[in-house]
């Protein structure tokens, strides 16, 4: 039975964004704040996750003179995601833990689908089947201009993946795609400026996140 068709004590949150929007940063803060909260905070990222979906997503992510295909990468990606869901994500909610994920299916959606050109609804039928329909209580959007975004990882002190070396024509797809799927799901997915300080990032992250555990009636556990 999907996990969005019954209840469980956690609650999932998903952070995207195109590359250099900051969100991985913002991730690691939120999960600090959250912890300090008293939460029980799980943070894991896409793709990845678990040893098999990191070997996935170093085949995914490793420069290699031979091209992939789109659809080869696209599965790689949900085989990585259906370990991830079934090994980590899964099991943590139904615990009762609150798991925050660098990027989960939007990514998917604004990558494969919007920027290669995959068709969108059987990347969502797709999907769905890796996932057994788990979807995200919110997704946070970090929204920057891609010359600015692609500047800022270039700038980075490490080697730069396949996609990082992707055309700034694809990223623009990629951003336009994100902001595609947001207007679509604007209660879900919720976009900030990733122009401002990382400061004032993280304290829109806080108070987002915090109001939608306030709906779900989600407080933290009571520790003796």
């Amino acid at each position: 039975m999907p996990l969005r068709s019954r209840r469980v004590p956690g609650v999932f949150i998903t952070l995207e964004g195109g590359e250099g929007s900051g969100k991985t940063t913002q991730a690691v803060r939120l999960c600090q704040s959250l912890t300090q909260r008293g939460y029980n905070v799980l943070h894991t990222r896409e793709p990845g996750g678990t040893l098999v979906a990191e070997r996935l997503r170093s085949i995914l992510l490793e420069r290699s003179v031979e091209p992939m295909a789109s659809e080869t990468e696209t599965l790689i990606i949900l085989a990585a995601r259906r370990q991830h869901a079934d090994q980590v994500i899964r099991p943590a909610l139904e615990h009762g833990t609150l798991v925050i994920c660098d990027r989960f299916s939007d990514s998917t959606m604004a990558y494969q689908g919007y920027a290669r050109g995959l068709d969108l609804k059987l990347l969502r039928t797709m999907n769905d089947w890796a996932t057994g329909g788990l979807t995200p209580h919110l997704t946070v959007l970090f929204d920057l201009p891609v010359t600015a975004g692609l500047t800022r990882r270039r700038s980075e002190a490490v080697s730069q993946n396949r996609l990082d070396l992707e055309t700034e024509r694809f990223h623009t797809k990629v951003r336009a795609g994100f902001l595609a799927l947001a207007k679509r799901e604007p209660r879900r997915i919720k976009t900030i400026d990733a122009r401002q300080s990382p400061n004032a990032i993280a304290r829109q992250v806080e108070t987002l996140v915090l109001d939608r555990l306030g709906s779900l009636r989600m407080k933290p556990p009571k520790h003796r």
